[in-house]
């Protein structure tokens, strides 16, 4: 559709609104062409002004308004493809996207993948939740905490992890000096702040969480509390999610103890870790344990990531094939499991890298 007759309808609308003294038509009428202006001309434009909310205006906001001139815009705008039924295109909540992914992508961690489903799909169902959603991943690295991480964001929002509604914080990256946590505070309340206004959900990503400075933790504990609001702002809607090693080695006696008795790995249950995952989280080193996080009782739930075995490997070695493209053989996937370090020294039952450089890995093995 030609935009020859949009200008002029765009400069309308503003004239308008000021004639209707309706503010919120005028700013409904700045975002279509700042839309306009970013997306189609391709103009500078400032930060996030390409998103604006990302949220179609409601009608609410144009009543009064000729209605001709409304559903001319509306019309326009939806047919490139920008309306959405939940009325945010950032926000997709895809909990069938989401539960496929944990249970094809990932190898080896039955519990997370019943855990973290139930956690968000119970939470997105839930609009009047109490507080917002706070899930602390524990495990060895390489065991997929960082890949559920990723798998939550690209199935709740369209943009994955470069949403504007996701934040991913390292902690010895982004707050790596203790002498500045005073300012590293007021950034990050201001940060998570800014971002609960501008989306009605979002997601926060702690990475080596157990780094974390206490104070600076403590500095953000009132947006993961049971309160209506904070300065009258609502953070209810918002995920919280904390990734740290800590456990790990009680994660791994506990796997371990199970192989020695002949049981099966798929028969460790919550009631096996998490309490044991809690009570070490406390006593531990760190900022992280240190918290009012921990002493408040915040976290929802602690999700035990278990170590992975040779066939897992070998999986996480078929996907990375797979993503290139490329097609494998058995044989070539043993070769490059039998290449990972496997402990304890004695039975080699668990990789010691995990899955993490399996990506990498995979290149001493091409043709």
């Amino acid at each position: 559709m030609s935009l020859r007759w949009l200008l002029p309808l765009l400069w309308a609308l503003s004239a308008e609104a000021d004639f209707f003294q309706f503010d919120s038509i005028s700013n409904a009428s700045t975002y279509y062409f700042n839309y306009i202006y970013c997306n189609i001309w391709e103009g500078e434009c400032q930060p996030n002004q390409d998103d604006a909310t990302q949220q179609v205006p409601s009608r609410d906001l144009w009543a009064g308004f000729p209605q001709d001139y409304i559903s001319l815009l509306h019309h326009w705008y939806c047919s490139l493809g920008q309306c959405c039924e939940s009325g945010d295109c950032r926000i997709t909540n895809n909990i069938t996207g989401l539960s496929r992914d944990l249970q094809t992508k990932l190898h080896g961690q039955h519990l997370v993948q019943s855990v973290v489903l139930k956690a968000i799909q119970g939470f997105i169902n839930n609009p009047e939740s109490n507080k917002p959603l706070t899930l602390s991943f524990h495990g060895w690295s390489g065991t997929g905490k960082n890949f559920v991480a990723r798998i939550i964001a690209d199935n709740l929002y369209r943009d994955g992890v470069k949403s504007e509604c996701v934040r991913l914080f390292i902690a010895p990256f982004h707050f790596p000096h203790a002498r500045l946590v005073d300012t590293y505070k007021s950034q990050l309340r201001e940060a998570i702040r800014d971002m609960v206004l501008r989306c009605p959900q979002t997601l926060f990503i702690f990475d080596e969480a157990e780094k974390l400075h206490p104070g600076l933790i403590d500095a953000i504990k009132p947006y993961m509390d049971h309160y209506d609001n904070v300065d009258g702002v609502n953070y209810r809607r918002a995920i919280f999610l904390f990734l740290s090693n800590i456990g790990g080695a009680t994660i791994n006696d506990v796997t371990l103890d199970f192989w020695h008795s002949g049981q099966n790995r798929e028969d460790i249950g919550m009631e096996d870790l998490e309490h044991r995952l809690r009570a070490e989280t406390m006593e531990s080193q760190g900022g992280f344990a240190q918290s009012e996080l921990m002493s408040g009782h915040l976290i929802d739930f602690f999700v035990p990531f278990l170590p992975l075995e040779y066939r897992h490997v070998k999986l996480c070695a078929q996907d990375a094939y797979a993503a290139r493209g490329l097609e494998t053989d058995e044989a070539t996937l043993d070769e490059v499991a039998k290449a990972m370090l496997y402990v304890p020294k004695e039975e080699r039952l668990f990789a010691a890298q995990g899955c993490k450089s399996i990506p990498q890995r995979i290149n001493f093995f091409l043709p």
